[in-house]
This record gives C-alpha cells, sequence and structure tokens, in this order.
C-alpha cells in the first residue's frame, strides 16, 4: 500500500496537535474575564499530574489557577466535577484529532500512521495531557465514565484497523489484538519517554516504530 510521503507527513506532524488539547496543558497566565473555567482545568492537569488527583484539594487549585476558592464552586460542583471536565475535555480533543486525520487520509495506513504521529508529538509538546490520560487511574475517582482503553479515541482507533482489513489492507484477525500490536510498543514507547527512561524526542523514532508495527500486521 502507499504511505504518504516523507515531506507531507512531516507538515502534518509539525501542525496536527495545534487544538484544544495543547491548549489545556498550558502553564495558567494572568486570568482573564471569560477564562476562569479554562484556567481552573489547566491548573487541575498540572496538580493531578505532579501530586494526584487525592492529594490535590480546591484551594490548592485555586492558588495554582490564580482565582478564589469560590470561583473554582461557581464554575464546578466540586473537585470531581472538574476531574470529569478535564477528562472529557481531553478526549474530546484527542477525537478532533482523529477525525482530522481520517479527512486528512484516505487509507487505513495513512491515518494509522497519523495517529501513531499525534501521540508522539502531544507526548512532547504536552506531557502533562499524555501523563494524566495513561497513568491516572480514572475510574477510582470517575467511576461513570469509560476507561481510557475504552472511550471513543480508542475505539475510533480500533475502527481505522477494522476499515483497513475490510479493505485488504491489514490481515484478518481480532480487532483488539491487532490493534495492540499497532499502537501498543507506540505506546509503551510513550510511557518510557514521560518516565524518563527514553530520552531522544519520539518523533525522531516514527519511521522504525511505524515500520515494524506495520509490518507486523500489514497483508
Amino acid at each position: 500500500m502507499a504511505i504518504a510521503s516523507p515531506d507531507n507527513l512531516s507538515y502534518y506532524e509539525r501542525t496536527i496537535i495545534r487544538n484544544k488539547i495543547s491548549r489545556m496543558a498550558r502553564p495558567p497566565t494572568n486570568v482573564q474575564p471569560g477564562q476562569v473555567r479554562e484556567q481552573i482545568i489547566v491548573a487541575a492537569l498540572k496538580l493531578f499530574t505532579q501530586r494526584g488527583y487525592f492529594n490535590t484539594s480546591v484551594p490548592d487549585m485555586a492558588r495554582a489557577a490564580q482565582v478564589s476558592v469560590g470561583s473554582i464552586y461557581h464554575h464546578f460542583k466540586d473537585k470531581e466535577d472538574v476531574a470529569r471536565a478535564l477528562y472529557l475535555g481531553l478526549m474530546e480533543g484527542m477525537q478532533e484529532e482523529l477525525s482530522r486525520i481520517a479527512a486528512a487520509q484516505a487509507t487505513a495506513g495513512d491515518r494509522c500512521r497519523g495517529v501513531m504521529a499525534m501521540l508522539f508529538e502531544l507526548t512532547e509538546s504536552s506531557r502533562d495531557a499524555m501523563d494524566f490520560m495513561l497513568y491516572a487511574k480514572h475510574r477510582e475517582f470517575l467511576p461513570s465514565e469509560r476507561p481510557v482503553c475504552s472511550s471513543k479515541p480508542f475505539e475510533t482507533m480500533r475502527d481505522f484497523v477494522r476499515q483497513g482489513m475490510d479493505k485488504g489492507e491489514i490481515r484478518r484477525m481480532d480487532v483488539m489484538v491487532a490493534s495492540s500490536c499497532l499502537f501498543g510498543g507506540a505506546i509503551r514507547l510513550i510511557t518510557a519517554r514521560l518516565d524518563g527512561v527514553v530520552t531522544e524526542p519520539l518523533p525522531d523514532k516514527l519511521d522504525l516504530v511505524w515500520e515494524c508495527a506495520w509490518r507486523s500486521i500489514a497483508t
């Protein structure tokens, strides 16, 4: 199958992460009217990543966001409500990126490579966001929300794989197995990067990681 040229992918990889995920990972600045809710979520992301959900209090979030405790309760019911808004916002942002990938790339191979490129870029540009998505035990404080692996973005990633099977690009097999073969190594590299085990930027490894992953399932 044809894979998009390196030049096209390079441009795509540079632009794909300019979205709400990376905006949510920026450190708080002076709060402007109408931005209080976003500032609280940004501060919560930083604190939940550094301290953990249970070690972060509402006053902690207020100080980090440079707002009053009352402002937090004006926008959210409680700490869990802040965490839910953060989690759902990150999932929504990721889904938006997957929709862009689907619109920009015609084949399953190009779409799946675009997903891998997006995840690697997100790890470099918004580590707190990726850390929260992969490491936080969401079911402990958001029991009503689906776990990350069952979330809409990960369902979409599996749909890309399923579509590849339907088009003859990917060998027929269990979709979960194929998706794990394709993305599992990349996600393991992401956790190694977050842990400091891998010191080089992940986009520099994209070509090799993609080649190994794609060969494991391609027809």
